[in-house]
Protein backbone atom coordinates (compact mmCIF):
# COMPACT_ATOMS: atom_id res chain seq x y z
CA UNK A 1 0.00 0.00 0.00
CA UNK A 2 2.52 2.38 1.24
CA UNK A 3 4.97 1.92 -1.97
CA UNK A 4 2.11 2.09 -4.15
CA UNK A 5 1.23 5.50 -2.52
CA UNK A 6 5.10 6.56 -3.24
CA UNK A 7 5.18 5.47 -6.69
CA UNK A 8 2.14 7.25 -7.97
CA UNK A 9 3.60 10.48 -5.88
CA UNK A 10 7.38 9.74 -7.12
CA UNK A 11 7.01 7.77 -10.59
CA UNK A 12 9.81 5.83 -9.21
CA UNK A 13 9.90 2.94 -11.71
CA UNK A 14 10.08 5.74 -14.32
CA UNK A 15 13.52 7.10 -12.83
CA UNK A 16 14.23 3.43 -12.59
CA UNK A 17 15.12 4.04 -8.94
CA UNK A 18 13.27 2.59 -5.53
CA UNK A 19 12.29 3.22 -2.06
CA UNK A 20 15.78 1.73 -1.08
CA UNK A 21 17.64 3.73 -3.37
CA UNK A 22 15.79 6.77 -2.67
CA UNK A 23 16.19 6.38 1.00
CA UNK A 24 19.61 5.52 0.38
CA UNK A 25 20.34 8.87 -1.03
CA UNK A 26 18.79 10.54 0.99
CA UNK A 27 20.70 9.45 3.85
CA UNK A 28 23.73 10.03 1.72
CA UNK A 29 22.77 13.76 1.11
CA UNK A 30 22.18 14.12 5.15
CA UNK A 31 25.26 12.83 6.21
CA UNK A 32 26.95 14.71 3.38
CA UNK A 33 25.66 18.04 4.70
CA UNK A 34 24.16 18.09 8.23
CA UNK A 35 27.49 19.75 9.94
CA UNK A 36 25.50 23.07 8.57
CA UNK A 37 23.04 23.03 12.05
CA UNK A 38 26.53 23.23 13.69
CA UNK A 39 27.95 26.04 11.42
CA UNK A 40 25.34 28.37 10.07
CA UNK A 41 23.75 29.15 13.96
CA UNK A 42 27.41 29.63 15.11
CA UNK A 43 27.38 32.38 12.44
CA UNK A 44 23.65 33.32 13.24
CA UNK A 45 24.86 33.88 16.98
CA UNK A 46 27.63 36.42 15.80
CA UNK A 47 24.75 38.73 15.35
CA UNK A 48 22.86 38.20 18.82
CA UNK A 49 20.85 35.89 17.91
CA UNK A 50 19.88 33.15 20.74
CA UNK A 51 21.72 30.56 19.72
CA UNK A 52 19.52 27.27 20.54
CA UNK A 53 16.98 29.18 19.15
CA UNK A 54 19.36 29.39 16.23
CA UNK A 55 19.84 26.30 15.45
CA UNK A 56 16.39 25.40 15.66
CA UNK A 57 15.48 27.50 12.83
CA UNK A 58 18.10 26.53 10.75
CA UNK A 59 16.78 23.24 11.04
CA UNK A 60 13.11 24.18 10.37
CA UNK A 61 14.12 26.45 7.46
CA UNK A 62 16.23 23.15 6.15
CA UNK A 63 12.81 20.91 6.54
CA UNK A 64 10.26 23.12 4.91
CA UNK A 65 12.28 24.15 1.99
CA UNK A 66 13.60 20.64 1.16
CA UNK A 67 10.07 18.75 1.78
CA UNK A 68 8.94 21.43 -0.39
CA UNK A 69 11.66 20.99 -3.22
CA UNK A 70 10.73 16.79 -2.93
CA UNK A 71 6.98 17.09 -2.90
CA UNK A 72 6.40 19.62 -5.22
CA UNK A 73 9.42 19.95 -7.86
CA UNK A 74 10.15 16.28 -6.88
CA UNK A 75 13.76 17.18 -7.33
CA UNK A 76 16.10 14.86 -5.38
CA UNK A 77 17.96 18.11 -4.08
CA UNK A 78 18.12 19.38 -0.20
CA UNK A 79 17.19 23.25 0.18
CA UNK A 80 18.93 24.88 3.44
CA UNK A 81 20.26 28.43 4.72
CA UNK A 82 23.85 29.20 2.60
CA UNK A 83 27.07 28.89 4.07
CA UNK A 84 28.11 32.08 2.16
CA UNK A 85 24.92 34.05 2.65
CA UNK A 86 25.16 32.90 5.99
CA UNK A 87 28.54 34.14 6.31
CA UNK A 88 27.67 37.83 4.00
CA UNK A 89 24.57 38.19 7.18
CA UNK A 90 26.34 37.73 10.14
CA UNK A 91 30.12 39.52 9.05
CA UNK A 92 28.84 42.50 7.08
CA UNK A 93 25.02 43.03 7.41
CA UNK A 94 25.15 42.49 10.79
CA UNK A 95 28.78 43.56 11.62
CA UNK A 96 30.40 46.73 9.20
CA UNK A 97 27.19 47.74 8.18
CA UNK A 98 25.52 47.98 11.45
CA UNK A 99 21.93 46.60 11.02
CA UNK A 100 20.79 44.45 13.41
CA UNK A 101 19.70 41.46 12.47
CA UNK A 102 16.00 41.81 12.65
CA UNK A 103 16.63 44.35 9.76
CA UNK A 104 19.18 42.21 8.01
CA UNK A 105 16.10 39.27 7.96
CA UNK A 106 13.58 41.54 6.92
CA UNK A 107 16.56 42.45 3.65
CA UNK A 108 16.72 38.73 3.05
CA UNK A 109 12.87 38.54 2.56
CA UNK A 110 12.65 41.38 0.14
CA UNK A 111 15.25 39.58 -1.64
CA UNK A 112 12.99 36.25 -1.58
CA UNK A 113 10.23 38.43 -3.09
CA UNK A 114 12.37 39.56 -5.43
CA UNK A 115 13.09 35.66 -6.01
CA UNK A 116 9.50 34.97 -6.29
CA UNK A 117 8.64 37.97 -8.91
CA UNK A 118 11.62 36.83 -11.27
CA UNK A 119 10.07 32.83 -11.07
CA UNK A 120 6.34 33.58 -11.38
CA UNK A 121 7.26 35.84 -14.22
CA UNK A 122 9.36 32.73 -15.97
CA UNK A 123 12.82 35.42 -15.94
CA UNK A 124 14.88 33.08 -13.76
CA UNK A 125 13.18 30.33 -16.47
CA UNK A 126 14.39 32.06 -19.55
CA UNK A 127 17.52 33.10 -17.53
CA UNK A 128 18.73 29.59 -17.56
CA UNK A 129 17.09 28.67 -20.76
CA UNK A 130 19.26 31.45 -22.37
CA UNK A 131 22.47 29.92 -20.86
CA UNK A 132 24.26 27.90 -24.31
CA UNK A 133 24.56 24.13 -23.84
CA UNK A 134 28.51 24.08 -23.91
CA UNK A 135 28.75 26.35 -20.61
CA UNK A 136 25.72 24.44 -18.69
CA UNK A 137 28.36 21.04 -18.98
CA UNK A 138 31.01 23.90 -18.01
CA UNK A 139 28.82 24.66 -14.78
CA UNK A 140 28.50 20.93 -14.24
CA UNK A 141 32.52 20.29 -14.37
CA UNK A 142 33.02 23.60 -12.77
CA UNK A 143 30.98 22.75 -9.73
CA UNK A 144 32.70 19.02 -9.65
CA UNK A 145 36.26 21.48 -9.20
CA UNK A 146 34.49 23.63 -6.89
CA UNK A 147 33.15 20.25 -4.61
CA UNK A 148 36.64 18.69 -4.41
CA UNK A 149 38.28 21.45 -3.63
CA UNK A 150 36.12 21.51 -0.42
CA UNK A 151 36.56 18.34 0.34
CA UNK A 152 40.44 18.89 -0.10
CA UNK A 153 40.34 21.71 2.28
CA UNK A 154 38.00 19.95 5.27
CA UNK A 155 40.45 16.98 5.06
CA UNK A 156 43.49 19.11 5.07
CA UNK A 157 44.85 17.72 2.24
CA UNK A 158 45.49 21.11 0.83
CA UNK A 159 45.71 24.29 3.47
CA UNK A 160 46.11 28.20 2.90
CA UNK A 161 49.79 29.65 2.25
CA UNK A 162 50.74 33.10 2.71
CA UNK A 163 52.85 32.59 -0.61
CA UNK A 164 51.25 30.74 -2.93
CA UNK A 165 47.67 31.30 -1.53
CA UNK A 166 47.45 27.20 -1.35
CA UNK A 167 49.54 24.44 -0.74
CA UNK A 168 49.73 20.71 0.29
CA UNK A 169 48.75 19.98 3.65
CA UNK A 170 50.45 17.53 6.04
CA UNK A 171 49.65 14.76 4.71
CA UNK A 172 51.04 12.56 8.28
CA UNK A 173 48.43 14.38 9.90
CA UNK A 174 45.87 11.76 11.65
CA UNK A 175 42.68 13.63 10.14
CA UNK A 176 43.98 13.53 6.75
CA UNK A 177 45.04 9.93 6.78
CA UNK A 178 41.95 8.89 7.40
CA UNK A 179 40.30 10.85 4.84
CA UNK A 180 42.36 9.52 2.04
CA UNK A 181 42.03 6.73 3.07
CA UNK A 182 38.07 7.45 2.86
CA UNK A 183 38.83 8.64 -0.91
CA UNK A 184 40.50 5.45 -1.74
CA UNK A 185 37.56 3.09 -0.18
CA UNK A 186 34.35 5.41 -1.87
CA UNK A 187 36.15 5.25 -4.74
CA UNK A 188 36.90 1.29 -5.44
CA UNK A 189 33.40 0.64 -4.14
CA UNK A 190 31.65 2.71 -6.34
CA UNK A 191 33.68 1.98 -9.67
CA UNK A 192 32.58 -1.77 -8.44
CA UNK A 193 28.79 -0.38 -8.56
CA UNK A 194 28.54 -1.55 -4.06
CA UNK A 195 25.04 -0.58 -3.54
CA UNK A 196 25.70 2.59 -0.63
CA UNK A 197 29.37 3.15 -1.20
CA UNK A 198 29.46 6.95 -0.20
CA UNK A 199 27.60 6.52 3.08
CA UNK A 200 29.89 3.13 3.93
CA UNK A 201 32.82 5.09 3.65
CA UNK A 202 31.15 8.14 5.18
CA UNK A 203 30.72 5.73 8.36
CA UNK A 204 34.45 3.49 8.38
CA UNK A 205 36.31 6.70 8.48
CA UNK A 206 33.94 8.35 11.24
CA UNK A 207 34.62 5.17 13.45
CA UNK A 208 37.99 4.50 12.67
CA UNK A 209 38.26 8.20 13.79
CA UNK A 210 36.36 7.12 17.38
CA UNK A 211 39.03 4.11 17.86
CA UNK A 212 41.94 5.71 16.89
CA UNK A 213 41.24 8.85 19.05
CA UNK A 214 41.24 11.47 16.66
CA UNK A 215 37.26 12.53 17.12
CA UNK A 216 36.10 12.28 20.40
CA UNK A 217 32.97 9.32 21.37
CA UNK A 218 29.44 11.50 21.73
CA UNK A 219 29.29 13.00 25.07
CA UNK A 220 26.15 12.97 27.41
CA UNK A 221 22.98 11.05 26.53
CA UNK A 222 22.24 11.37 22.88
CA UNK A 223 18.52 12.09 23.15
CA UNK A 224 18.84 15.80 24.11
CA UNK A 225 15.74 17.84 22.36
CA UNK A 226 16.69 21.38 21.86
CA UNK A 227 14.04 24.39 21.48
CA UNK A 228 11.01 22.64 19.08
CA UNK A 229 10.41 26.10 17.67
CA UNK A 230 12.88 29.21 17.17
CA UNK A 231 10.33 31.57 19.20
CA UNK A 232 12.64 34.14 19.86
CA UNK A 233 13.62 34.40 16.19
CA UNK A 234 9.92 33.54 14.77
CA UNK A 235 8.34 36.71 12.89
CA UNK A 236 10.63 38.93 14.40
CA UNK A 237 11.67 40.13 10.69
CA UNK A 238 11.55 44.34 9.95
CA UNK A 239 10.87 44.80 6.59
CA UNK A 240 9.68 48.34 7.26
CA UNK A 241 13.23 48.94 9.23
CA UNK A 242 15.17 47.23 5.89
CA UNK A 243 13.19 49.68 3.86
CA UNK A 244 13.59 53.36 5.66
CA UNK A 245 17.49 51.92 5.80
CA UNK A 246 17.74 51.77 2.22
CA UNK A 247 19.24 48.33 2.03
CA UNK A 248 19.06 48.04 -1.77
CA UNK A 249 22.72 47.52 -2.07
CA UNK A 250 22.31 44.86 0.56
CA UNK A 251 19.03 43.57 -1.17
CA UNK A 252 20.53 43.76 -4.34
CA UNK A 253 23.71 41.60 -3.12
CA UNK A 254 20.91 39.12 -1.67
CA UNK A 255 19.33 38.75 -4.87
CA UNK A 256 22.07 38.19 -7.09
CA UNK A 257 24.63 36.31 -5.07
CA UNK A 258 21.62 33.61 -4.83
CA UNK A 259 20.06 33.65 -8.14
CA UNK A 260 23.64 32.89 -9.95
CA UNK A 261 24.60 30.75 -7.16
CA UNK A 262 21.32 28.80 -6.70
CA UNK A 263 20.73 28.52 -10.74
CA UNK A 264 24.14 27.37 -10.92
CA UNK A 265 23.66 24.69 -8.47
CA UNK A 266 20.39 23.60 -9.71
CA UNK A 267 21.88 23.53 -13.28
CA UNK A 268 24.90 21.53 -12.16
CA UNK A 269 22.63 18.58 -10.28
CA UNK A 270 19.62 18.63 -12.60
CA UNK A 271 22.62 17.32 -15.58
CA UNK A 272 23.88 14.66 -12.66
CA UNK A 273 20.91 13.48 -11.97
CA UNK A 274 19.47 13.22 -15.87
CA UNK A 275 16.83 16.05 -16.05
CA UNK A 276 18.66 17.94 -18.80
CA UNK A 277 17.01 17.02 -22.20
CA UNK A 278 18.50 17.03 -25.96
CA UNK A 279 17.45 20.59 -25.87
CA UNK A 280 18.86 21.75 -22.94
CA UNK A 281 15.83 21.94 -20.76
CA UNK A 282 15.33 20.88 -17.51
CA UNK A 283 12.17 19.07 -16.19
CA UNK A 284 10.45 20.69 -13.63
CA UNK A 285 12.91 23.44 -13.30
CA UNK A 286 10.13 26.22 -13.07
CA UNK A 287 8.57 24.17 -9.70
CA UNK A 288 12.44 24.22 -8.23
CA UNK A 289 12.66 27.89 -8.75
CA UNK A 290 9.63 28.77 -7.45
CA UNK A 291 10.40 26.61 -3.95
CA UNK A 292 13.58 28.20 -3.62
CA UNK A 293 11.90 31.63 -3.98
CA UNK A 294 8.80 30.55 -1.55
CA UNK A 295 12.01 28.80 0.67
CA UNK A 296 13.72 31.94 1.21
CA UNK A 297 10.77 33.94 2.36
CA UNK A 298 9.95 31.40 5.12
CA UNK A 299 13.34 31.25 5.98
CA UNK A 300 13.12 35.12 6.84
CA UNK A 301 10.38 34.58 8.77
CA UNK A 302 11.55 31.75 10.49
CA UNK A 303 14.43 33.29 11.62
CA UNK A 304 17.12 32.08 9.02
CA UNK A 305 19.07 33.21 6.05
CA UNK A 306 18.45 32.64 2.55
CA UNK A 307 17.63 29.54 1.49
CA UNK A 308 19.25 27.76 -1.20
CA UNK A 309 19.92 24.30 -3.00
CA UNK A 310 23.15 22.61 -1.15
CA UNK A 311 25.80 21.13 -4.02
CA UNK A 312 26.14 18.09 -0.95
CA UNK A 313 22.91 16.91 -3.22
CA UNK A 314 25.36 15.40 -5.38
CA UNK A 315 26.54 12.89 -2.90
CA UNK A 316 22.67 11.45 -2.85
CA UNK A 317 22.46 12.11 -6.67
CA UNK A 318 25.34 10.13 -7.23
CA UNK A 319 24.29 7.36 -4.93
CA UNK A 320 21.19 7.23 -7.20
CA UNK A 321 18.78 9.75 -6.19
CA UNK A 322 16.46 10.81 -8.73
CA UNK A 323 13.16 11.61 -7.21
CA UNK A 324 11.25 13.53 -4.64
CA UNK A 325 11.56 11.08 -2.37
CA UNK A 326 14.82 11.39 -2.22
CA UNK A 327 14.39 14.90 -0.77
CA UNK A 328 11.50 13.83 1.89
CA UNK A 329 14.13 11.41 3.07
CA UNK A 330 16.62 13.99 3.78
CA UNK A 331 14.11 16.36 5.04
CA UNK A 332 12.95 13.52 7.31
CA UNK A 333 16.83 13.34 8.73
CA UNK A 334 16.90 17.26 9.81
CA UNK A 335 13.75 16.61 11.52
CA UNK A 336 15.54 13.73 13.74
CA UNK A 337 18.50 16.55 14.41
CA UNK A 338 16.27 18.16 16.97
CA UNK A 339 16.12 15.27 19.35
CA UNK A 340 19.80 13.84 18.32
CA UNK A 341 22.15 16.25 17.88
CA UNK A 342 24.70 14.92 19.69
CA UNK A 343 25.10 11.42 17.80
CA UNK A 344 24.81 13.98 14.37
CA UNK A 345 27.98 15.77 15.59
CA UNK A 346 29.49 12.32 15.61
CA UNK A 347 29.91 12.40 12.03
CA UNK A 348 33.15 14.97 11.46
CA UNK A 349 33.82 16.95 8.31
CA UNK A 350 36.67 15.30 7.42
CA UNK A 351 34.43 11.85 7.48
CA UNK A 352 32.23 13.50 4.65
CA UNK A 353 35.31 15.46 2.76
CA UNK A 354 36.14 12.20 0.85
CA UNK A 355 32.79 11.51 -0.78
CA UNK A 356 32.69 15.73 -1.70
CA UNK A 357 36.44 14.88 -3.75
CA UNK A 358 34.46 11.29 -5.29
CA UNK A 359 31.84 13.38 -6.45
CA UNK A 360 33.72 15.71 -7.50
CA UNK A 361 35.50 13.79 -9.70
CA UNK A 362 31.78 12.24 -11.06
CA UNK A 363 30.83 15.91 -11.82
CA UNK A 364 33.86 16.55 -13.87
CA UNK A 365 32.92 13.50 -16.04
CA UNK A 366 30.63 16.13 -18.08
CA UNK A 367 33.62 17.76 -19.31
CA UNK A 368 33.85 15.63 -22.16
CA UNK A 369 30.62 16.82 -23.81
CA UNK A 370 31.69 20.59 -24.25
CA UNK A 371 32.97 21.51 -27.55
CA UNK A 372 36.60 22.06 -26.91
CA UNK A 373 37.86 22.18 -29.91
CA UNK A 374 36.28 25.48 -31.27
CA UNK A 375 37.86 27.70 -28.63
CA UNK A 376 35.03 30.25 -28.99
CA UNK A 377 33.79 27.24 -26.72
CA UNK A 378 36.88 26.35 -25.01
CA UNK A 379 38.03 29.88 -23.29
CA UNK A 380 34.42 30.28 -21.88
CA UNK A 381 33.96 27.35 -20.29
CA UNK A 382 37.24 26.63 -19.34
CA UNK A 383 37.46 30.23 -17.67
CA UNK A 384 33.85 28.65 -15.88
CA UNK A 385 35.43 25.91 -14.53
CA UNK A 386 38.37 27.09 -13.24
CA UNK A 387 36.87 30.41 -11.74
CA UNK A 388 34.34 28.49 -9.51
CA UNK A 389 37.38 26.70 -6.96
CA UNK A 390 40.16 29.99 -7.40
CA UNK A 391 36.97 32.18 -6.33
CA UNK A 392 35.02 29.98 -4.13
CA UNK A 393 31.55 30.83 -5.51
CA UNK A 394 29.50 29.48 -8.04
CA UNK A 395 27.92 32.96 -9.37
CA UNK A 396 31.25 34.62 -10.07
CA UNK A 397 31.96 31.29 -12.37
CA UNK A 398 28.69 32.19 -13.88
CA UNK A 399 29.51 35.35 -14.57
CA UNK A 400 33.01 35.59 -15.75
CA UNK A 401 32.13 32.16 -18.41
CA UNK A 402 28.71 34.69 -19.59
CA UNK A 403 30.81 37.28 -19.87
CA UNK A 404 33.44 35.53 -22.06
CA UNK A 405 31.05 33.50 -24.00
CA UNK A 406 29.48 37.00 -24.79
CA UNK A 407 32.52 38.92 -25.11
CA UNK A 408 34.53 37.19 -27.39
CA UNK A 409 31.49 36.88 -30.01
CA UNK A 410 30.97 40.30 -30.30
CA UNK A 411 34.55 40.77 -31.05
CA UNK A 412 35.27 38.02 -33.79
CA UNK A 413 31.84 39.13 -35.39
CA UNK A 414 29.57 35.53 -34.08
CA UNK A 415 27.11 38.26 -32.61
CA UNK A 416 24.05 36.40 -34.42
CA UNK A 417 25.10 33.39 -32.03
CA UNK A 418 23.65 35.95 -28.81
CA UNK A 419 20.24 37.13 -28.38
CA UNK A 420 19.41 40.36 -26.42
CA UNK A 421 18.57 38.19 -23.18
CA UNK A 422 22.77 36.98 -23.32
CA UNK A 423 23.74 40.61 -24.55
CA UNK A 424 21.60 42.22 -20.96
CA UNK A 425 22.75 38.96 -18.70
CA UNK A 426 26.57 39.90 -19.99
CA UNK A 427 26.53 43.38 -19.22
CA UNK A 428 25.02 43.09 -15.61
CA UNK A 429 27.81 40.69 -14.90
CA UNK A 430 30.40 42.92 -16.22
CA UNK A 431 28.97 45.55 -13.95
CA UNK A 432 28.82 43.47 -10.82
CA UNK A 433 32.46 43.15 -11.83
CA UNK A 434 33.41 46.40 -12.36
CA UNK A 435 32.22 47.30 -8.98
CA UNK A 436 35.22 45.42 -7.60
CA UNK A 437 37.72 47.50 -9.15
CA UNK A 438 39.20 49.54 -6.39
Amino acid sequence: MAHSLLERLFHLSEHKTSVHREFLAGLTSFMAMCYLIFVIPGMLAQTGMAKDSAVAAVIWVTVFATLLMGLYARFPVAVAPGLGISAFFAYYICGPAGYDWQTGLGAVFISGVVFFVLTVTRIRQMIIDAVPIDLKYAIVAGIGAFIAFIGMKNSGIVVADPSTFVTLGNLGAAQTLLAIVGVFLASALYALHVPGSLIFSILVVSLAGVVFGVSPMPQGPLFTPIPALPLELFAQLDIKGALQHGLISIIFTLTMVDLFDNMGSLIGLSQKAGFIGADGQIKNLDRALFCDSVATMASAVIGSTTATSYLESAAGIAEGGRTGLCAVTIAGFFVLTLFFTPLVAFVPIYATAPTLIVVGAMMMQEVVRIRFQDFQVALPAFLTIVSMPLTFNIATGFGVGFVSWVGIRLLTGRVRELNVLMICLALCFAVNFAQRMH
